[in-house]
């Protein structure tokens, strides 16, 4: 599939770099996209540390029990998003991404141990309305990619809650988990990309030497790597469920972006209303959390 214009577009946000990747060039392969962020992480932070600019700890024998069980989530998290990402229009993979809210809320108070009021509560749950409003008018239903999204949610609210429990400045601290993940797991992706055959599929792509392409492929690299650290700054400053929705709200963003320019979203009014549901549960969670009643029960958390 291609978007509907030959001109070069530059997106505002790494879904649709990605995206803009897989329908104007028919790029084949996500796992090799997901190896090619992991290594710019790698890269970035490994040349940081050593000018000096950022600070984690050495590697020793400890850290992989520290991180126990990031790298699994990680790598899950990556290529179920990559794979869903391919296979559903815009619109309605940033309304499936919303069910990542609610399980970031149960998982919070699961593991962490948090309890919200609940005006917070009904502000989700609104969230989660429109989001099942939206996705039963779809028209569009991929099976394949309504599994890979909502696989997604789990992988990606495990992956905050965990996150937040791990980003201990006295230990890994962010850039620790950042760098120590993208380590642990470029290796069995790579394994993973050659066993199923994407990552021979991206070596014999014939748009290498596009430099369109090129350019397009490293910006959504960088700016994977660019959304995991922001994903972490997030939430060693607030809480996960605060960084889920705030993710959320952006991607609402994307939704309505989607419609007039992604050339495969199929409106109708359920959808359309659903979509408006979101954001206004979006807004609404956003104004208590300004007005500081997000901030969860249980003590220490910088909001």
């Amino acid at each position: 599939p291609a978007l509907p214009f030959s001109f070069p577009y530059f997106p505002n946000s790494p879904f649709l770099s990605i995206k803009y990747l897989f329908m104007l060039f028919s790029f084949p392969s996500p796992l090799f996209l997901g190896i090619g962020q992991m290594a710019a992480t790698i890269l970035i932070l490994y040349v940081s540390k050593l000018n000096k600019i950022v600070h984690f700890p050495d590697f020793d024998k400890s850290i992989p029990m520290k991180l126990f069980p990031l790298p699994l989530i990680y790598v899950g998290n990556h290529i179920s998003g990559l794979s869903s990402t391919s296979k559903l229009s815009l619109p309605m993979f940033t309304v499936l991404r919303k069910f990542t809210i609610p399980l970031t809320l149960l998982l919070e108070i699961i593991i962490l141990g948090k309890r919200y009021p609940l005006s917070i509560i009904v502000s989700v749950f609104a969230i989660i309305l429109g989001a099942f409003i939206a996705a039963g008018s779809d028209l569009s239903f991929n099976l394949e990619g309504y599994t890979f999204v909502l696989l997604n949610d789990i992988f990606t609210a495990a992956n905050g809650v965990y996150t937040k429990q791990k980003i201990d400045p006295k230990e890994l601290g962010k850039y620790g988990v950042l760098f120590y993940n993208a380590c642990f797991m470029v290796v069995p992706t790579v394994i993973i990309s050659f066993s199923t055959g994407d990552f021979q599929q991206a070596t014999h792509f014939q748009h290498w030497t596009n430099f369109l392409f090129v350019f397009q492929f490293i910006l959504s690299c960088l700016l994977g790597f660019l959304l995991m650290y922001s994903t972490v700054l997030c939430s060693h400053y607030n809480s996960a469920l605060t960084t889920t929705v705030v993710g959320a709200i952006k991607n609402i963003s994307i939704a309505y972006i989607g419609m007039l320019i992604g050339g495969d979203y199929i409106f109708s009014v359920l959808n359309f209303i659903g979509l408006n549901i979101c954001m206004a549960g979006g807004l609404r969670y956003s104004f208590l959390t300004f007005r500081g009643d997000s901030k969860p029960t249980q003590p220490g958390d910088e909001e």
